[in-house]
């Protein structure tokens, strides 16, 4: 049976717009509380955007995530999965970073990430810009090398920013693969597309043995086809999935610092996550959601609706 101190308040006792709130409405369990033992998903916000080197603002996005997470139910609409009572998932908190100092704010997150590593308990993240992919990473990999199945428009390959910048939203899996962190050749990358300054990100990609599948080779074999292809790539090993909301295009999602034309709908943006089912799933975050480009919120609420998409996948190997 499942424990009810768990299970998210539902808008039949509660009305959703009322009560302070927390991911998908679910106890508040911080590292130092009774039941902090007992969770076994993590919902964690990264508040930090310090690798963002155009449009700031994901700094705000756990906030406005939690805030439309109060729209979530628990019930899975197609599969019927409940996953709150199939595991015990609490709002875990914030990680608090250090806004002037960039790799104090990776070691916070580095350690905070590891304890739940001790603990058990696998984290779904908020961010924050996609930099904070990376201390996460340095937690769950710390053992082994994982696989990676991330969504995204751009690659993250970077080598650096403004002549020697090694960490910005635009190097993270750069320096995961040179850290170790990540078993390139199983690392698929979706949706990428865009006007680029080189092919530097590729030329890396190709060399070390990532698998880039850019928009048009998306559309042109549709999503089933290209899921079908990840998971051969990941195969029952580890995994690591890391969404960008500018995976989809800005007309659903306008709600990001660095929004690229020419993406999947707000469907697909689902679909996509559906086809994860099965796979071992170590972790999972959702980044670059930025408050101040989106007031009505609907970026926000796609996030969190992808969230609770990648909970379910999560669950769905438990």
């Amino acid at each position: 049976m499942s424990d009810p101190f768990f299970h998210p308040i539902s808008g039949f006792d509660l009305p959703r717009f009322a009560g302070v709130p927390s991911f998908m409405r679910l106890p508040v369990v911080t590292p130092d509380h009774a039941r902090f033992k007992d969770v076994q998903i993590g919902l964690v916000g990264v508040p930090w955007d310090s690798g963002t080197t155009n449009r700031p603002g994901p700094r705000h996005g756990p906030r406005q995530l939690r805030d439309a997470s109060t729209m979530i139910r628990a019930q899975h609409p197609v599969t019927g999965q409940r996953p709150f009572e199939t595991v015990t998932c609490a709002d875990l908190g914030d990680v608090g970073p250090n806004p002037a100092d960039i790799h104090d704010s990776m070691t916070r997150i580095t350690e905070f990430y590891s304890n739940l590593v001790t603990t058990g308990i696998r984290p779904l993240t908020a961010g924050g810009d996609h930099l904070t992919s990376l201390p996460v990473l340095r937690a769950l990999a710390a053992e082994s090398p994982l696989g990676m199945i991330h969504f995204d428009s751009h690659t993250d390959l970077f080598h650096s920013y403004f002549g020697g910048t090694m960490y910005t939203h635009g190097t993270p899996f750069r320096r995961a693969v040179e850290e170790g962190l990540l078993d390139p050749k199983r690392v698929v990358q979706i949706g990428i597309r865009g006007t680029a300054y080189d092919f530097e990100d590729r030329d890396f990609a190709k060399a070390v043995g990532i698998r880039i599948i850019t928009i048009e080779e998306y559309f042109e074999r549709g999503y089933a086809d290209v899921m079908q292809e990840a998971r051969e790539i990941v195969g029952n090993h580890a995994t690591y999935i890391s969404y960008d909301i500018d995976f989809v295009d800005p007309t659903f999602a306008p709600g990001t610092g660095t929004p690229e034309v020419g993406g999947p709908n707000s469907y697909e943006a689902l679909a996509v996550v559906r086809a994860l089912h099965g796979l071992n799933i170590v972790g999972a975050d959702m980044v670059e959601v930025s408050p101040p480009f989106d007031a009505s919120g609907n970026t926000a609420f796609l996030g969190v609706s992808i969230m609770f998409e990648l909970l379910c996948a999560m669950t769905a190997q438990t």
